[in-house]
């Protein structure tokens, strides 16, 4: 097996062209999701593309508030390019259009929405983490099996904490896993985005067999963090089928840090082949 590579490096390789505003990556097979790359590190790279072309000049405490995004066409392996449009600029929010391309096609559109923190006589709320029937350590790992589970996964480890394995054809419609990045630290934000999206549907578990799930649209609300702990830390990814009809299923995320913070809300309608 060859050697995987990772965010950071991914990272580190991209080039800029500021002239153009534009922003392009190389993709490996080891981030393929079928057909397409991960739609998770898709949005991941051009939330850093944002940040190359519209940031340089913005405060330290700009941060990613919100993330919209159409997954349009497939990403294939190789080299892609985005394009970065600065909408609109205010006192206190950015908004900032991404636009991913690939030989000559559209395959995504993104909106990041970036904001500094303002007064206000609003008082702090932050939600506790619910407990979860098993832990980490208690949670059933799910291994990397070439041509059953996706290429990307072998970047994470996952583990069910609630709800039911792929394909195992239970009467379940949420999960709740355990899940960390190997190998690595990268940035608390950008780890946020990538995380967040790298879970199954909570349906696939409804399915006897292997068959195709696609996100088509995304909408992610983030909450700055800190420094969230990496390494062997372990993030949770609680997700929930609100409704689910005619081949599409919208389902709702919430990302938690190891240490009980709320990193993230995800919307989601997922196309469903089976």
């Amino acid at each position: 097996m060859s050697a995987l590579t990772t965010l950071s490096a991914l990272l580190a390789a991209r080039t800029l062209d500021a002239a153009a505003r534009t922003v392009t990556f190389e993709i490996p097979e080891d981030w393929q999701q079928g057909r397409t790359t991960f739609g998770g590190l898709v949005a991941t790279l051009a939330v850093q593309a944002m940040r190359d072309v519209a940031g340089p000049a913005w405060s330290p405490e700009v941060s990613l508030r919100a993330l919209q995004t159409s997954f349009i066409g497939p990403v294939e392996r190789g080299v892609f390019e985005v394009s970065v449009q600065v909408l609109r600029e205010g006192k206190h929010v950015r908004q900032v259009q991404a636009l991913v391309r690939q030989n000559g096609q559209t395959s995504a559109i993104l909106l990041g929405v970036f904001g500094t923190p303002r007064d206000t006589v609003v008082p702090v709320m932050a939600p506790a983490r619910p407990d979860v029937a098993r832990s980490p350590d208690q949670s059933i790992q799910v291994p990397f099996l070439p041509g059953v589970t996706p290429n990307f996964t072998q970047h994470f480890d996952f583990r069910w904490g609630e709800g039911t394995m792929p394909y195992s054809g239970a009467d379940s419609w949420h999960s709740r896993i355990h899940l960390r990045l190997k190998s690595e630290t990268v940035d608390p934000e950008l780890l946020t985005v990538l995380l967040a999206d790298s879970p199954p549907s909570p349906v696939i578990s409804r399915f006897t067999k292997p068959a195709p799930a696609s996100s088509v649209s995304w909408e992610l609300e983030l909450r700055p963090v800190a420094d969230a702990e990496q390494g062997d830390a372990w993030w949770r990814v609680d997700t929930d089928v609100i409704a689910a009809a005619g081949g599409y299923v919208n389902q709702v995320s919430k990302l938690w840090t190891p240490s009980g913070e709320l990193a993230s809300i995800g919307y989601q309608v997922v196309a469903v082949y089976g």
